[in-house]
């Protein structure tokens, strides 16, 4: 083997070392950018508990029927008979981001058309289980979203 040829196999097999952990990571699932430290799907049972001030944007969009927002892995809305709901974000399908779908007051999802209740639970699939529902609570324009 020439000399140059032994430096070239040993510099790709260098990087490679670096490399790897990436390319395996980039390889598992997801968590979705809407996400931060929150099990979008709702399967480990993540800590949720934080608030939003309805008074400021993005979240005064809450104020109104129909209105929706995305945090830390959850979609929250405002039903269209004024209920706040908050549930995964995650279809249990295969993990795209659900919508809220205000003119049928369903959750949707776009990739593959499973729909879900207001309470989470699965209309039509291809889902077969249920999206996580969170508890609300609101105190003025303060709205606690809580497991």
């Amino acid at each position: 083997m020439k000399r140059t040829d032994f430096f070239s196999a040993m510099g790709f097999s260098a990087g490679m070392l670096f490399l790897a952990p990436a390319a395996l990571t980039s390889c598992s699932k997801s968590t979705n950018d809407l996400t931060s430290g929150n099990d979008p799907g709702g399967t480990t049972g993540g800590a949720v508990d934080f608030s939003l001030d309805l008074s400021t944007s993005p979240y005064s969009t809450l104020n109104s029927n129909g209105g929706s927002v995305y945090k830390n892995g959850l979609i929250i809305a405002r039903t269209t008979n004024g209920e706040y709901v908050a549930l995964s974000a995650s279809c249990t399908h295969e993990g795209s981001t659900i919508g809220y779908d205000s003119s049928a007051n369903r959750f949707h999802c776009p990739n593959h058309g499973s729909n879900f209740t207001v309470s989470g639970t699965v209309i039509n699939g291809p889902a077969t289980s249920s999206l996580r529902k969170y508890n609300t609570q609101l105190s003025g324009t303060i709205l606690r979203v809580y497991a």
